[in-house]
């Protein structure tokens, strides 16, 4: 029975690690994409005629 509880928590274990790492690297990669649109967006408002 502790083995089985042993494995079942090394699994949960480096699945969270996983899931923890993508999420890193998608918030990372957001957040990057969402500088560059904005600084895009500040480049051209002086293009824009109302």
């Amino acid at each position: 029975m502790e083995e089985k509880v042993y494995k079942t928590m090394n699994g949960a274990g480096a699945t969270c690690i996983a899931v923890g790492v993508v999420t890193l690297v998608t918030g990372i990669v957001c957040g990057i994409l969402m500088i560059i649109g904005g600084a895009k967006l500040l480049a051209g408002k002086s293009k824009i005629l109302f």
